[in-house]
């Protein structure tokens, strides 16, 4: 695996966890059975959302986009944002304890797909959006990528996870 596809990869792995965090923070303690709903969770889901437009803002700072690309960018950041209230057809403990084990299979299945198909979008706008860009702001996108900042390390809001080198 080259280091770009490991950067895109690093990239789209930041995002992904980002909205994972966010949907699980917003369930809080009580895990599935608590929904991401009341004011906490909304509280919380508006500080993510915050911080994440903070990020943006910075890398497209960052990136001196020109008007051509504008469109490149907001197709970028549209397709790679965590789909709202993520999780929130998620079924409860009850309604996966009433399915045989083979139905709760496929149900964990489908929707493993679906993160999956998620997934396969934000990479390809990624792709896509890396390629409207000049090698000068590849060098930027790469050093800063979203949620990574430039910063080195293993714990999340410390650079992310790290990718294994090989």
């Amino acid at each position: 695996m080259n280091t770009l596809t490991r950067r895109l990869l690093a990239t789209s792995a930041a995002l992904l966890l980002a909205g994972a965090t966010a949907t699980a923070m917003a369930r809080g303690p009580g895990g599935c059975d608590a929904g991401p709903e009341g004011p906490r969770a909304e509280q919380m889901q508006q500080r993510m959302a915050d911080r994440m437009a903070q990020r943006e803002a910075q890398l497209k700072t960052a990136l001196k986009l020109t008007a051509e690309q504008e469109t490149a960018w907001t197709a970028f950041t549209n397709a790679t944002k965590p789909p709202a209230m993520a999780g929130k057809n998620r079924p409860s403990r009850e309604d996966m304890a009433q399915l045989t084990t083979p139905q709760r299979l496929d149900k964990m299945q489908a929707m493993k797909a679906e993160h999956d198909a998620r997934m396969a979008q934000r990479i390809e706008a990624t792709k896509t959006f890396y390629a409207a860009l000049t090698p000068e702001q590849q060098k930027v996108f790469d050093a800063q990528g979203l949620g990574h900042g430039g910063r080195s390390g293993g714990h999340p809001g410390h650079g992310g996870p790290r990718m294994p080198h090989g």
